[in-house]
């Protein structure tokens, strides 16, 4: 049986400074491409291994999965439907600030069709997340596992739908930077392991 070897990014900056950053794009931090390192490492020593590597187009996850390809001798191949959360002109704003000053995730958890200002609502994050996640799946069904290098808002969204049936559960998954999460999608989907980072 296959399964998708779920990886967040390393550490950018605005991780450190509590930002929200969804569609922005940022390179990695020093310990964000440590992160990747010991993750490629960890990764290399998998029975029975990792048989391709798909990433989103944003920079942070491009060099988190370049690093890792690098060891495996994959080239990682970008999805651009496993990009971030973005939220319009909300982004950059602290997590504080989308609390106590726009309700940002009462609102959204409230109604999944709820969008900021020139961003996107769970209900849309999910329409694209879901299937790229299912058709990877498809696509390496024998290949035992893929990794998806990815973000953890865009995440949470997809296994709020996957594994509770609504987007809007989306706040029952926090993933730490370059954490692993190993999802199966058939029969039904489920999570063997969640937020996995005793390899860094």
């Amino acid at each position: 049986m296959s399964s998708l070897l779920l990886l967040r990014h390393g550490q950018i900056k605005a991780n450190l400074q509590g930002l929200w950053h969804g569609s922005t794009d940022s390179p990695l931090t020093w310990r964000g491409r440590r992160q990747a390192s010991r993750s490629a490492r960890h990764i290399d020593r998998l029975d029975p291994g990792v048989r391709a590597i798909y990433t989103s187009p944003l920079k942070r996850c491009v060099e988190t999965a370049a690093k890792i390809g690098k060891r495996l001798k994959i080239d990682p191949v970008v999805n651009d439907d496993l990009r971030e959360y973005g939220i319009g002109e909300w982004e950059g704003l602290s997590f504080r600030s989308l609390a106590e000053d726009y309700d940002f995730v009462n609102k959204s958890t409230q109604n999944p069709e709820f969008a900021p200002p020139g961003g996107e609502s769970l209900a849309q994050v999910a329409a694209r997340m879901v299937p790229a996640l299912r058709e990877i799946y498809a696509r390496h069904e024998m290949d035992h596992q893929v990794l998806v290098v990815c973000h953890g808002a865009a995440t949470a969204i997809a296994l709020g739908a996957l594994i509770d049936g609504d987007p809007k559960h989306w706040t029952h998954y926090q993933f730490a930077n370059c954490s692993l999460t190993e999802l199966v999608l058939s029969p039904s989907p489920y999570v063997n392991f969640f937020n996995s980072t005793h390899h860094l």
